[in-house]
C-alpha cells in the first residue's frame, strides 16, 4: 500500500466518522462542528485525487462561508428547547431506516463481492489537470463564450438587485 492510499484510507474513515457523529449529536453547535472536520476531509480527499483547485474551493465556500452562516442560524434559532424537536418513530422513519440498511447492504455487495473495486491508476496527466493554470486555460479558451454569458448574467442580476433595493429604499 502506497503513502497516498493510505492517507485516502485514512481521511475516509476520518470522513465517515465525522459524518455520523454530525447526525448523532444533540446539539446544533457540535453537528456543525463535525460537519465542518467533514469538509475538510473530502478537501484532503480531493488532494490527494490531484485536484487542487476543487479542494481549496471546497474548503473556502462550504467550510468557511457556509458553515458561519449555518453557526448564525444555530444561534439566531436559540434551540433551548428540546421537546419540541423530538420526533416519534412514524411511517417516515420506518422507511428510512429501511432503505439505509438497503443502501448498506449493497454497498457491502459492491465493497466485498464485486471485481470492479480493483484499484485503479490514475492518468498521467492527473496532476496537470487539477491545478488552477490549467483550469484557467481550459476556461478562457475552450469556454470562453459560456463564461462571458455567465458573467453577463451575473451583472445583470446586480443590476436588478440594486435596483429593486433602490425602489424600496425610495418608498
Amino acid at each position: 500500500m502506497t503513502f497516498e492510499q493510505s492517507v485516502f484510507y485514512v481521511l475516509a474513515a476520518v470522513s465517515i466518522f465525522s459524518a455520523v457523529m454530525m447526525l448523532l449529536q444533540r446539539s446544533p453547535v457540535n453537528s456543525a462542528l463535525y460537519l465542518i472536520l467533514n469538509f475538510f476531509c473530502l478537501g484532503g480527499l480531493y488532494l490527494t485525487l490531484n485536484a487542487q483547485f476543487i479542494a481549496v474551493v471546497h474548503i473556502s465556500v462550504y467550510a468557511g462561508a457556509i458553515m458561519v452562516l449555518f453557526v448564525f442560524v444555530i444561534m439566531l434559532l436559540n434551540l433551548g428547547d428540546e421537546k419540541r424537536l423530538r420526533e416519534h418513530l412514524g411511517i417516515r422513519m420506518y422507511f428510512g431506516i429501511a432503505f439505509s440498511v438497503a443502501l448498506l447492504a449493497e454497498l457491502l455487495y459492491i465493497l466485498g463481492f464485486s471485481s470492479a473495486n480493483a484499484y485503479v491508476q490514475q492518468s498521467p496527466s492527473a496532476a496537470e489537470i487539477g491545478t488552477v493554470e490549467y483550469l484557467g486555460k481550459v476556461l478562457f479558451t475552450k469556454f470562453l463564450f459560456p463564461f462571458e454569458i455567465t458573467s453577463f448574467l451575473l451583472l445583470a442580476a446586480i443590476i436588478g438587485a440594486v435596483i429593486l433595493a433602490k425602489k424600496k429604499v425610495v418608498q
